[in-house]
């Protein structure tokens, strides 16, 4: 069974029925009388099959454009706490990635906000969620929003900013025109339809001009909430829910679709939002991917580019003293975050660049990407989109019993 984009399933666009056929269309599953569902797939069901022709390495192309903004490496940071700050959003950027800042977290809180790390680094594992809490109680203050940003932008990087929905608006308006290259309007679930009493919805066009920047819009996991934020004049639509190793959202919420199926049904909405408006809006896979071969498979999928805060959460620069925390974890009423350790695995250079020092595809990131796009006959990302995918869960284990028993290959 090869998969395919489309929507051909109940509940997607056009509600067509559900194909039975094997071969390349989606095949239904009955989960128990009369309700029918479809399999979705993750990094870990799927591998990529090596093309007809293969491409030498050092032709490939990883640049990409995003509404506008060119990037060397298709890899925008997670706007997390523990991943990005003003220094490593800048180192970032030499690098050829965005870094994102949370116009919500440490920074637009605090002054001065090495303390605050260190008393997260230093909470027990029983307390870090509740000493998280406490600390985002302090006010977010708009004169540390603009100071960041500055901060930023006078080292000569690009720079990304990201509120919620809720806060966008007044994000928007602090910030004012042509200080940021995007503004990544983010939440568990962003839709173009959202239904409230309490809160006017947001309209993507209005805060694009009041920024003078292309919006991104997320997150998302379905064709038709994408195809909707295209339509409402999202930029960039982020594609993914729960899957980071921060984030709890799947358990808490029991919500959320893996991510190899997230990227081939948001990859269809933006391949017809294409067709029928003559403008590409890219699609940002967001989470999940904790080696090089899950972000080769993400631009199979249909990626334009990548959104990861692990792996950084991982870099010696990065903010998080060894430590990486969700988003949602100092929610006052349903934290859908925890922290977890992540070491400090070298620097961001080595974690994307390389030289790779250990065997299990964590670091040399994109040199991974490079290579698998040349094995697949991929010069460029949008060629890698066209590059075969086969359904494969055995891939990961098969033959490497020696390694599994070992504990090395990534397999322990």
């Amino acid at each position: 069974m090869q998969l395919e984009r489309g929507h051909d399933f109940p509940g997607a666009a056009g509600g067509a029925p559900a194909s039975t056929q094997e071969g390349g269309t989606r095949v239904a599953i009955e989960i128990g009388r009369g309700r029918i569902s479809r399999r979705t797939f993750g990094f870990d069901d799927v591998a990529l099959v090596p093309g007809a022709v293969t491409v030498d390495p050092e032709q490939v192309d990883l640049s990409c454009e995003l509404a506008g903004v060119r990037l060397g490496l298709p890899l925008l940071a997670s706007a997390m706490d523990a991943v990005m700050d003003v220094a490593s959003a800048v180192t970032l950027g030499e690098l050829g990635g965005l870094g994102v800042l949370h116009l919500q977290g440490i920074l637009t809180r605090y002054e001065d906000p090495a303390p605050l790390y260190e008393r997260i680094a230093a909470a027990s594992a029983e307390e870090a969620v509740a000493v998280i809490q406490g600390i985002y109680q302090e006010p977010v203050k708009d004169e540390l929003i603009r100071r960041r940003v500055a901060e930023v932008r006078q080292r000569g990087a690009k720079v990304a900013v990201s509120p919620t929905p809720a806060f966008a608006r007044h994000a928007a308006e602090v910030i004012g025109p042509g200080q940021v290259d995007a503004l990544i309007v983010q939440s568990t679930v962003t839709t173009a339809r959202h239904l409230s009493e309490r809160h006017e919805g947001l309209d993507f066009r209005r805060l694009a001009d009041m920024v003078e920047a292309p919006v991104f819009v997320g997150n998302c996991v379905s064709y038709e909430a994408a195809r909707d934020l295209m339509r409402a004049g999202a930029d960039g639509v982020l594609v993914g829910v729960g899957p980071g190793a921060a984030c709890t959202t799947r358990r808490v919420l029991g919500i959320g679709v893996p991510q190899i199926t997230a990227a081939l049904d948001c990859a269809a909405a933006r391949d017809d939002h294409e067709r029928e408006t003559g403008k590409r809006v890219p699609i940002i896979l967001d989470g999940g991917m904790r080696v090089g071969g899950d972000i080769a498979k993400a631009f199979a999928a249909g990626a334009d580019a990548v959104m990861i805060g692990s792996p950084l959460a991982a870099a010696a620069e990065a903010p998080g003293r060894g430590f990486h925390w969700g988003m949602a974890t100092s929610d006052l009423g349903l934290p859908r975050g925890t922290r977890i350790r992540v070491g400090v695995v070298g620097p961001m250079k080595q974690i994307l660049l390389g030289p790779a020092k250990r065997e299990d595809g964590a670091t040399n990131l994109f040199g991974a990407l490079r290579l698998a796009m040349a094995c697949c006959g991929a010069r460029t990302l949008r060629d890698m989109q066209r590059a075969e995918i086969v359904v494969a869960p055995a891939l990961p284990t098969e033959g490497k019993a020696h390694q599994r028993a070992q504990g090395v290959g990534g397999t322990g």
